[in-house]
Protein backbone atom coordinates (compact mmCIF):
# COMPACT_ATOMS: atom_id res chain seq x y z
CA UNK A 1 0.00 0.00 0.00
CA UNK A 2 3.07 2.11 0.08
CA UNK A 3 3.84 1.62 -2.90
CA UNK A 4 0.43 2.72 -4.19
CA UNK A 5 0.52 5.77 -2.30
CA UNK A 6 3.68 7.09 -3.83
CA UNK A 7 1.85 6.51 -6.94
CA UNK A 8 -1.65 8.61 -5.59
CA UNK A 9 0.35 11.19 -4.80
CA UNK A 10 2.54 11.59 -8.18
CA UNK A 11 -0.64 10.69 -10.06
CA UNK A 12 -3.17 13.71 -8.47
CA UNK A 13 -2.31 16.32 -6.24
CA UNK A 14 -5.90 15.97 -4.75
CA UNK A 15 -6.20 17.37 -1.11
CA UNK A 16 -8.80 15.26 1.39
CA UNK A 17 -10.62 16.91 4.25
CA UNK A 18 -10.03 16.20 7.56
CA UNK A 19 -12.69 16.03 9.26
CA UNK A 20 -12.31 18.82 11.44
CA UNK A 21 -11.62 21.05 8.26
CA UNK A 22 -14.86 22.25 8.23
CA UNK A 23 -17.32 24.99 6.40
CA UNK A 24 -16.22 28.86 7.55
CA UNK A 25 -17.73 32.14 7.83
CA UNK A 26 -15.67 34.99 7.82
CA UNK A 27 -13.01 32.43 9.15
CA UNK A 28 -15.04 30.89 11.64
CA UNK A 29 -15.42 26.90 11.75
CA UNK A 30 -19.40 26.26 11.38
CA UNK A 31 -18.98 24.11 14.46
CA UNK A 32 -18.89 23.63 18.28
CA UNK A 33 -21.89 24.89 20.48
CA UNK A 34 -24.18 28.07 20.05
CA UNK A 35 -23.20 29.92 22.70
CA UNK A 36 -19.53 30.18 21.28
CA UNK A 37 -21.04 30.97 18.14
CA UNK A 38 -23.64 33.80 19.31
CA UNK A 39 -19.81 35.30 20.81
CA UNK A 40 -18.15 34.80 17.76
CA UNK A 41 -20.38 36.73 15.64
CA UNK A 42 -20.82 39.61 18.00
CA UNK A 43 -17.11 39.78 17.75
CA UNK A 44 -17.34 39.99 14.17
CA UNK A 45 -19.75 43.01 14.74
CA UNK A 46 -22.96 41.47 14.36
CA UNK A 47 -25.59 42.15 16.77
CA UNK A 48 -28.20 40.10 18.39
CA UNK A 49 -31.84 40.89 18.10
CA UNK A 50 -35.25 39.18 19.28
CA UNK A 51 -38.38 38.14 16.52
CA UNK A 52 -40.74 36.63 19.36
CA UNK A 53 -38.97 33.68 20.31
CA UNK A 54 -36.19 33.70 17.63
CA UNK A 55 -32.87 35.10 18.00
CA UNK A 56 -30.57 36.65 15.09
CA UNK A 57 -28.13 39.08 14.22
CA UNK A 58 -27.89 42.18 12.38
CA UNK A 59 -25.02 43.52 10.46
CA UNK A 60 -23.25 43.67 7.05
CA UNK A 61 -22.03 41.02 5.01
CA UNK A 62 -20.59 40.97 1.43
CA UNK A 63 -21.94 44.91 1.13
CA UNK A 64 -25.13 43.86 2.00
CA UNK A 65 -27.05 44.31 5.30
CA UNK A 66 -27.73 40.62 6.79
CA UNK A 67 -29.70 38.63 9.40
CA UNK A 68 -28.39 35.38 10.36
CA UNK A 69 -29.80 32.89 11.82
CA UNK A 70 -27.90 29.87 13.76
CA UNK A 71 -29.14 25.98 13.41
CA UNK A 72 -27.63 23.26 15.19
CA UNK A 73 -28.19 19.55 15.77
CA UNK A 74 -28.02 17.70 18.54
CA UNK A 75 -26.42 20.94 20.13
CA UNK A 76 -23.27 21.18 17.74
CA UNK A 77 -24.20 23.78 14.72
CA UNK A 78 -24.57 22.59 11.35
CA UNK A 79 -25.44 25.55 9.69
CA UNK A 80 -25.48 29.38 9.17
CA UNK A 81 -28.63 31.14 7.38
CA UNK A 82 -27.85 34.50 6.30
CA UNK A 83 -30.66 36.88 5.12
CA UNK A 84 -30.23 39.67 2.67
CA UNK A 85 -32.44 42.70 5.33
CA UNK A 86 -34.08 43.87 2.34
CA UNK A 87 -36.07 42.77 -0.52
CA UNK A 88 -35.95 43.98 -4.07
CA UNK A 89 -38.03 43.77 -7.24
CA UNK A 90 -37.31 40.48 -10.34
CA UNK A 91 -35.50 42.07 -12.37
CA UNK A 92 -32.86 42.96 -9.69
CA UNK A 93 -32.93 39.96 -7.95
CA UNK A 94 -31.50 38.37 -11.04
CA UNK A 95 -28.88 40.62 -11.13
CA UNK A 96 -27.84 40.18 -7.46
CA UNK A 97 -28.23 36.08 -7.93
CA UNK A 98 -25.63 36.01 -11.08
CA UNK A 99 -23.52 38.78 -9.33
CA UNK A 100 -22.95 36.45 -6.17
CA UNK A 101 -22.26 33.55 -8.48
CA UNK A 102 -19.61 35.21 -10.57
CA UNK A 103 -18.13 36.21 -7.16
CA UNK A 104 -18.28 32.66 -5.87
CA UNK A 105 -16.73 31.48 -9.40
CA UNK A 106 -13.93 34.01 -9.09
CA UNK A 107 -13.42 33.20 -5.53
CA UNK A 108 -10.42 30.38 -5.90
CA UNK A 109 -11.44 29.40 -2.24
CA UNK A 110 -14.40 27.61 -3.88
CA UNK A 111 -14.89 25.49 -6.27
CA UNK A 112 -18.03 24.77 -8.78
CA UNK A 113 -19.18 22.15 -10.86
CA UNK A 114 -20.58 24.34 -14.23
CA UNK A 115 -22.21 27.59 -14.99
CA UNK A 116 -25.14 28.75 -12.74
CA UNK A 117 -26.25 31.83 -13.95
CA UNK A 118 -29.79 32.72 -14.53
CA UNK A 119 -30.44 33.98 -18.03
CA UNK A 120 -31.62 37.02 -19.40
CA UNK A 121 -34.94 35.21 -20.22
CA UNK A 122 -35.80 33.02 -17.13
CA UNK A 123 -39.01 34.37 -15.88
CA UNK A 124 -38.83 34.07 -12.45
CA UNK A 125 -41.64 35.24 -11.09
CA UNK A 126 -43.59 32.60 -12.88
CA UNK A 127 -41.77 29.49 -12.43
CA UNK A 128 -41.50 30.11 -8.67
CA UNK A 129 -45.17 30.45 -8.94
CA UNK A 130 -46.24 28.40 -11.05
CA UNK A 131 -43.86 25.50 -11.54
CA UNK A 132 -42.30 25.87 -7.20
CA UNK A 133 -38.92 25.71 -8.74
CA UNK A 134 -36.05 26.96 -6.79
CA UNK A 135 -33.63 29.76 -8.10
CA UNK A 136 -30.38 27.98 -6.49
CA UNK A 137 -26.67 27.88 -7.07
CA UNK A 138 -23.92 25.35 -4.71
CA UNK A 139 -20.37 25.59 -4.18
CA UNK A 140 -18.00 23.92 -2.36
CA UNK A 141 -15.12 25.52 0.19
CA UNK A 142 -11.71 23.54 -1.02
CA UNK A 143 -9.91 21.66 1.54
CA UNK A 144 -7.61 23.34 4.01
CA UNK A 145 -4.48 21.85 3.28
CA UNK A 146 -3.14 21.93 6.81
CA UNK A 147 -5.63 19.69 7.25
CA UNK A 148 -5.08 16.89 5.05
CA UNK A 149 -5.57 13.53 6.74
CA UNK A 150 -3.27 11.19 5.11
CA UNK A 151 -4.25 8.32 6.65
CA UNK A 152 -8.09 8.77 5.46
CA UNK A 153 -6.63 9.17 2.20
CA UNK A 154 -4.81 5.00 2.06
CA UNK A 155 -7.65 3.90 4.43
CA UNK A 156 -10.63 4.77 2.11
CA UNK A 157 -8.36 4.48 -1.64
CA UNK A 158 -7.81 0.93 -0.11
CA UNK A 159 -11.32 0.41 0.52
CA UNK A 160 -12.41 1.45 -2.58
CA UNK A 161 -9.83 -0.37 -4.58
CA UNK A 162 -10.34 -3.67 -3.11
CA UNK A 163 -13.29 -3.76 -4.78
CA UNK A 164 -11.66 -4.62 -7.88
CA UNK A 165 -7.87 -5.68 -7.26
CA UNK A 166 -6.61 -8.30 -4.37
CA UNK A 167 -4.10 -7.01 -1.52
CA UNK A 168 -1.01 -8.32 -3.47
CA UNK A 169 -1.94 -6.37 -6.36
CA UNK A 170 -2.37 -3.48 -4.20
CA UNK A 171 1.10 -4.00 -2.92
CA UNK A 172 2.59 -3.80 -6.61
CA UNK A 173 0.61 -1.52 -8.73
CA UNK A 174 1.00 -1.28 -12.82
CA UNK A 175 0.29 1.60 -14.69
CA UNK A 176 -2.57 -0.07 -16.16
CA UNK A 177 -3.96 0.29 -12.87
CA UNK A 178 -3.19 4.35 -12.75
CA UNK A 179 -6.82 5.12 -14.65
CA UNK A 180 -8.57 2.97 -11.25
CA UNK A 181 -6.53 4.90 -8.63
CA UNK A 182 -7.53 8.11 -10.35
CA UNK A 183 -10.71 7.88 -10.71
CA UNK A 184 -10.49 6.31 -6.86
CA UNK A 185 -8.84 9.72 -5.77
CA UNK A 186 -11.58 11.98 -7.49
CA UNK A 187 -14.74 10.00 -5.76
CA UNK A 188 -13.21 10.36 -2.18
CA UNK A 189 -12.52 13.78 -2.96
CA UNK A 190 -15.57 14.97 -3.81
CA UNK A 191 -17.36 12.83 -0.80
CA UNK A 192 -15.23 15.10 0.90
CA UNK A 193 -15.51 17.91 -0.49
CA UNK A 194 -19.29 17.83 -0.33
CA UNK A 195 -19.39 17.98 3.47
CA UNK A 196 -18.36 21.83 3.07
CA UNK A 197 -21.37 23.42 0.47
CA UNK A 198 -22.21 27.11 0.71
CA UNK A 199 -25.33 27.76 -1.54
CA UNK A 200 -27.89 30.52 -1.96
CA UNK A 201 -31.32 30.68 -3.35
CA UNK A 202 -33.46 33.20 -4.33
CA UNK A 203 -36.45 33.32 -1.49
CA UNK A 204 -39.60 35.22 -2.48
CA UNK A 205 -41.89 37.35 -0.08
CA UNK A 206 -44.78 38.36 -1.84
CA UNK A 207 -44.21 40.07 -4.91
CA UNK A 208 -41.03 40.61 -3.63
CA UNK A 209 -37.42 38.99 -3.49
CA UNK A 210 -34.05 38.38 -1.31
CA UNK A 211 -31.16 36.07 -1.37
CA UNK A 212 -30.99 33.30 1.56
CA UNK A 213 -27.40 32.14 1.89
CA UNK A 214 -26.54 28.68 3.95
CA UNK A 215 -23.06 27.98 5.00
CA UNK A 216 -23.38 24.50 6.10
CA UNK A 217 -21.36 21.75 8.09
CA UNK A 218 -22.75 18.68 6.83
CA UNK A 219 -20.71 16.33 9.26
CA UNK A 220 -22.87 17.98 11.78
CA UNK A 221 -26.17 17.55 10.43
CA UNK A 222 -28.99 14.79 10.85
CA UNK A 223 -28.64 11.60 9.35
CA UNK A 224 -31.17 9.85 11.02
CA UNK A 225 -28.93 8.68 13.92
CA UNK A 226 -32.03 9.72 16.47
CA UNK A 227 -34.47 7.57 14.40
Amino acid sequence: MKKLFIILIALLPVTVLAQNDVTTFLGIPIDGFKPAMRQKLIGKGFTPQKAGTNEYFEGEFNGQDVHIYISTNNNKVCRLMICDANTTDEANIKVRFNKLVSQFENNKRYIHLGDQSLSDDVDISYEMSVNNKNFDAIFYQNPDPEKTDSTYIQNKLREELLQKYTQEQLDNPTEEMQEDITSAILKIGFERLSMKPVWFRITRFYNEYYITMYYDNEYNRANGEDL
